[in-house]
């Protein structure tokens, strides 16, 4: 069965064009600093974020925990939002393997953090307590429902936290969604901050990737410290190739993706027994939640669907995410809406 795979935007395969670069990509060794494909490609992600250097690195897992080791020390202090994906998706890289305390701050409905709240979790000059050194964002907020920071919000936030000695870091896995959603350019949202990543595998459908930006000095010691974690790739240029064309094509055909989930959320509106969030989608994300007189566990709906050619994911307890991007076109968006219509009237 083919399936409607709407579980994550990082399902996507790669494009025919991407395939054709990735067989014809000019290759070196990219310890050496001499694959000619990485090199253009790291320029290229540096140039569109407003950065004066890029570092491809494996994942935006790889990227962000490099980010944090770069500007921390051990025993140092991040500042984080309960709901980023730093603090609940990346497996405690920061503190297991980097030695950096971080302090969860409550992240607002936008997926920002109070400048209040930043001030007073800012420590005290203390031998009892870490040094606050870092704070880091997100943009697209992935557990905030996939909405998106404004460039005024940015820009206000990494003034304030460089008025006080910190540094920002921007884990920016979808920032392209973030700008394509505002109509404006990724640099607007990139350029404030200290460092920034984003993720060449989701929406932009390279197959394996992302980009750590910063200036030259933050980059060189990132990439002392990508080699250190195992990061240092040898003839990985066929994979920089495929980011080449995600950079060149795909982020400026992401707003179909947004119509997309609005016309998914749409249909799904009009169905009894869903409950879609407020606001959803702000980009390619759609979020909902299950009513009390559908009788069926969290399980079992996605099994119900998947048995229908649809593949949707759960955040919660009958509270699932649906999130679209290349390889959802119009037809399967019409086809999820009456699987969701099917599964709901068997309840």
């Amino acid at each position: 069965m083919n399936f409607i795979d709407l579980r994550s935007d990082t399902v996507t395969q790669p494009t025919p064009e991407m395939r054709e670069a990735m067989a014809r990509a000019e290759v070196g060794d990219d310890v050496y600093g001499e694959d000619p494909t990485i090199n253009r490609l790291q320029e290229l992600a540096a140039e569109r974020l407003g950065k004066e250097a890029g570092l491809f690195v494996a994942s935006g897992t790889m990227g962000n925990l490099i980010a944090a080791l770069s500007h921390c020390q051990r025993g140092d202090e991040a500042i984080v939002g309960k709901k980023n994906h730093m603090y609940l998706h990346e497996a405690g890289g920061i503190s297991a393997l980097g030695g950096v305390h971080s302090c969860q701050l409550p992240n607002q409905a936008d997926g920002s953090l109070k400048l209040e709240d930043i001030a007073a979790a800012i420590r005290f000059d203390d031998p009892h307590e870490p040094v606050t050194r870092l704070v880091c964002l997100e943009n697209t907020h992935n557990a905030c429902g996939g909405v998106y920071q404004t460039p005024e919000y940015v820009r206000q936030a990494v003034e304030f936290a460089h008025g006080r000695g910190l540094a920002v870091h921007l884990d920016g896995a979808r920032i392209f969604n973030a700008a394509a959603a505002q109509g404006v350019a990724a640099i607007a949202l990139a350029g404030p901050a200290d460092s920034v990543t984003f993720c060449l595998s989701k929406g932009l459908c390279a197959p394996v990737g992302s980009v750590l930006c910063g200036s030259k000095a933050f980059i060189a010691k990132a990439q002392r410290l990508r080699k250190m974690l195992g990061g240092g790739m040898r003839q990985a240029g066929i994979l920089a190739a495929a980011g080449i064309v995600a950079l060149e094509q795909m982020t400026g055909r992401l707003v179909q993706d947004h119509a997309r989930a609005k016309k998914l959320a749409d249909g799904l509106s009009q169905i009894a027994g869903l409950a879609l969030d407020p606001g959803t989608p702000a980009t390619n994300m759609v979020f909902l939640s299950l009513t009390a007189d559908v009788k069926v566990t969290t399980d079992g709906f996605i099994e119900s669907l998947k048995e229908r050619g649809v593949l949707i994911g759960a955040t919660g307890e009958r509270a699932y995410r649906l999130v679209t991007h290349y390889w959802i076109d119009d037809e399967g968006v019409e086809k999820t809406v009456e699987a969701f219509r099917g599964v709901v009237s068997k309840t």
